[in-house]
């Protein structure tokens, strides 16, 4: 990816997520200085930004569309929910979103942003939490209520949480890492900006006791397919996406981790 050139018209931040620096910019600074709290930690200041969005700021929406539209028109991208609006052409690497100045929009936008530029290089925005111990990343997904939260919650202070929502996986150099995310869920805690190869996968449960067993077969890609965050209509991504979960599968080890929620859990996770 080429970096673009940064228009000095608009007061906006940069933020580095996995890596790949984006620049968000407006022309209301009040909304500017609240991303740039926001994004704490993630914000840059030295990256030449890939892409640059421009944000035009709209009144409430009385509509109650939750659904999302990620769709490919004239060589950009289409991106809309009930809150927001926005094209991205990843040539020109420009972009404009037309939103309200909840934050969680331009939250969504960024979040279709990255699981598009992943989808070509291999990598996915997962549902889960992931963490770093010992130098080696962990990623612990499951439905709503599984204990992602719980489970980050719980881990000891030698534990660097990168999220507890949103997990950012990218391949590097043949190796599958996680990268932390300012996507926070209910712990409502932004997650360090670091990373880490990955160690291993683990699909949650909640039970009265701590089991942990290796799971294997095309079942397993098949679940981790359908924690995979990505929206576009367009076979050719969706095919990539496809054949990267089934790579990461051969690639890191996958447990069912059946867990009683206290901290002896961790005892597991090195």
């Amino acid at each position: 990816m080429m970096p673009v050139a940064v228009s000095q018209a608009m007061a906006g931040v940069v933020i580095d997520i996995g890596g790949v620096p984006v620049s968000i910019r407006a022309s209301d600074s009040a909304f500017a200085e609240m991303l740039r709290s926001r994004y704490t930690g993630f914000v840059t200041e030295t990256a030449q930004p890939h892409f640059e969005f421009t944000i035009e700021l709209m009144a409430p929406s009385t509509a109650e569309d939750d659904d999302i539209s990620v769709r490919w028109h004239d060589g950009q991208w289409l991106l809309q929910r009930g809150d927001f609006l926005a094209t991205w052409n990843p040539a020109t690497g420009k972009g404009h979103v037309r939103q309200t100045a909840n934050p969680y929009s331009i939250d969504c936008v960024l979040r279709i942003v990255h699981s598009l530029v992943l989808a070509r290089e291999g990598g996915f925005l997962l549902h889960s939490a992931s963490a770093i111990r010992n130098g080696r990343a962990f990623l612990f997904s499951g439905i709503s209520g599984a204990g992602k939260t719980t489970i980050s919650r719980l881990a000891p202070p030698d534990v660097t949480l990168l999220t507890d929502e949103i997990s950012y996986v990218r391949r590097d150099a043949g190796e599958y890492r996680a990268c932390g995310t300012p996507f926070a869920g209910e712990l409502a805690r932004v997650g360090e900006n670091c990373s880490a190869p990955l160690a291993a996968l683990f699909f949650l449960e909640k039970a009265p006791h701590n089991v942990m067993q290796r799971m294997s077969g095309a079942s397993v890609a098949s679940r981790l397919l359908r924690n995979i965050l990505f929206f576009a209509q367009d076979q050719e991504l969706v095919n990539r996406v496809f054949r990267t979960a089934c790579d990461f599968v051969e690639r890191v080890p996958v447990y069912r981790l059946s867990f009683f929620p206290d901290e002896r859990v961790w005892d597991q996770i090195r």
